[in-house]
């Protein structure tokens, strides 16, 4: 098919969703195009749940050919956190001949245009949608999240996520039109008068450096952010989560190709075990935007070295919850318990800091000491997991050692308010399932204070005495603005405090969930709606999504003439 025929095809099919995402994210109301139920795939040629494990299941051990230039071996070595082989193999670059490759289709992925380049990206997401029962065992088996987390999290949330870049990355662009007659008035004199055309041009190749917990919702903002302001875009996945996102270059690869484009303008970069090739790339001069999710040291790392790059992180912080009072008190242990349990902590939004005066808490069942408000929450979670089935569809898997052995030793830092307990997994044996722990700290401590100002990622909570709710809001204002917070949360009647949690959260740039009791927990954000960190706290220099995200990807050159 002709490149010209199938570009009016992809506007006429997939206009009516970039308009609706434009309009969503002017609203900031709900919208998604992708379903969230896994019994919605199975007609119009999505895969059901049968069909995609059997995609999924064929793919184990098997050779993953992408048809890359300059590959020079064959990697792999996945494990899943459930403990089977996945035997997938990827192919092994050769930078010196794939990103010169890379570079060569961009003049005409340039030229398209920003609608072009739009529809294109979203004809990749809706052909990565029709694949999400495929994507989500991928997902599973990589990230450990449970299945139905892996579904959503990782196929309708991070599609909807990458379709949010390319929205605001479309917006960015038409902001400037691309042509302009303009005239100046002399008096008596002739005016003058130029024709002027801008043209949004990409900065060069974009890096993304994947993480092994959420490989595509983290994974697409940056890749379909670049990619949709003209950029090549090449893929370096964490080495314990490659699938899901080989599966995303597989996928983009194509539908570049079917719509007249170099395919080579999205790639792979797998790695040989302890290779560690993320220093080398971001330091490549062909590579001038990195998008990364990970620790603060590789985070800060990559913000000091890699000068020719506009760099993006998500880096770790310490995200705290203040417990000052509440009108809903089992409401309340209720969400906090999921909170705490979800993907068995391991999410960059999980609360680990539970800020609470010592004196105790108003509640509308009464005032609650502090041992009591601990102790209630632990019955929380134990009710909320004591159901082995239930546990494993919440906890997933502990994702990787260290993890494991952070949750071991949080048990040593205190006294230990809820005990972790191994949950067996029947279908996964060998899969490593722990519930949380929550630990009791003095803030006035500072033994304890060590523990609970580093970030302890995985399923270790800590409840901090405070001396009162005043000291919870500038420890917390001490916290966001030292360590960062991708989240706060906050439980208060009182409109004071509320105010102050507020405030302090506005000006630490944190992003502030206020008296959460139903079905919506301060570690889950919503695509079109929520700002995904803030970029103005040390938990990370930016936002998914906002226009910032998007506008430093490209630059608009002016060509002017006489009229």
């Amino acid at each position: 098919m002709a490149a010209e025929p199938t570009a009016q095809q992809l506007i006429a099919q997939h206009r009516p969703t970039l308009d609706q995402a434009l309009e969503a994210i002017r609203t900031r109301a709900y919208w998604s195009p992708h379903p969230e139920h896994p019994k919605a795939y199975g007609e119009n040629g999505s895969l059901d749940a049968a069909a995609g494990k059997a995609a999924f299941d064929a793919l184990l051990g098997t050779r993953l050919d992408l048809g890359q230039p300059g590959t020079d071996d064959w990697v792999g070595g996945e494990t899943s956190p459930y403990g089977i082989e996945l035997g997938v193999s990827y192919p092994h670059a050769d930078l010196d001949v794939l990103l010169p490759a890379m570079k060569a289709g961009q003049r005409a992925w340039r030229d398209a245009g920003a609608e072009l380049r739009a529809v294109v990206c979203v004809e990749i997401l809706k052909r990565i949608s029709d694949r999400t029962h495929e994507f989500a065992h991928a997902v599973m088996h990589t990230s450990g999240q449970a299945f139905m987390m892996a579904f959503q999290a990782g196929g309708p949330h991070a599609q909807d996520r990458g379709l949010e870049a390319v929205a605001y990355a479309y917006a960015e662009q038409v902001r400037t039109p691309d042509n302009a007659e303009w005239t100046k008035p002399q008096g008596k004199r002739d005016p003058l008068a130029l024709t002027k055309r801008f043209t949004p041009v990409p900065r060069g190749i974009g890096l993304v450096i994947g993480c092994n917990t959420f490989p595509t919702w983290n994974g697409y903002p940056g890749l379909f952010a670049s990619l949709a302001t003209g950029n090549a875009v090449l893929v370096k996945p964490h080495p314990r989560a490659v699938l899901p996102l080989a599966l995303t270059v597989q996928v983009a690869r194509e539908v570049l190709s079917e719509a007249g484009f170099d395919p080579n303008l999205v790639a792979l970069a797998a790695e040989r075990p302890g290779e560690g090739i993320a220093k080398t790339l971001a330091t490549r001069p062909e590579i001038r935007i990195i998008d990364y999710t990970g620790s603060t040291g590789f985070g800060d790392w990559l913000e000091a070295n890699a000068r020719q790059a506009q760099v993006y992180t998500e880096k770790a912080g310490v995200n705290t919850v203040i417990v000052d009072s509440t009108d809903d008190y089992k409401g309340m242990l209720s969400n906090l318990a999921f909170s705490l349990s979800l993907y068995s902590g391991q999410m960059c939004t999980t609360p680990q800091n539970l800020l609470i005066p010592r004196e105790g808490i108003r509640t509308d069942e009464g005032s609650k000491t502090f041992d009591e408000v601990a102790a209630d929450l632990a019955r929380a979670v134990d009710g909320l997991l004591g159901d082995d089935a239930r546990a494993n569809a919440l906890l997933g898997a502990i994702v990787n050692p260290d993890v494991k052995s952070r949750l071991e030793a949080a048990a040593g830092l205190g006294e230990v308010a809820l005990a972790s307990r191994e949950v067996a997994n029947p279908e996964f044996p060998d899969a490593v399932v722990r519930t949380p722990v929550m630990v009791k700290l003095d803030g006035a401590k500072p033994d304890d204070e060590a523990a609970y100002m580093s970030e302890c990622f995985g399923p270790v909570s800590f409840a901090v005495a405070v001396d009162s709710a005043a000291d919870a809001v500038e420890l917390l204002r001490r916290t966001v603005r030292e360590k960062g917070a991708m989240t706060v949360g906050a439980y208060t009647t009182d409109p004071e405090v509320e105010q102050a949690v507020q405030e302090v959260c506005l000006e630490e740039a944190a992003q502030l969930s206020l008296n959460l009791t139903g079905g919506v927990y301060v570690n889950q954000t919503a695509a079109f709606s929520d700002f995904h960190g803030s970029g103005g706290n040390p938990a990370a220099n930016a936002a998914l999504c906002d226009g910032a995200f998007v506008a430093n990807r490209f630059r608009v050159v002016e060509v002017r003439r006489e009229a």
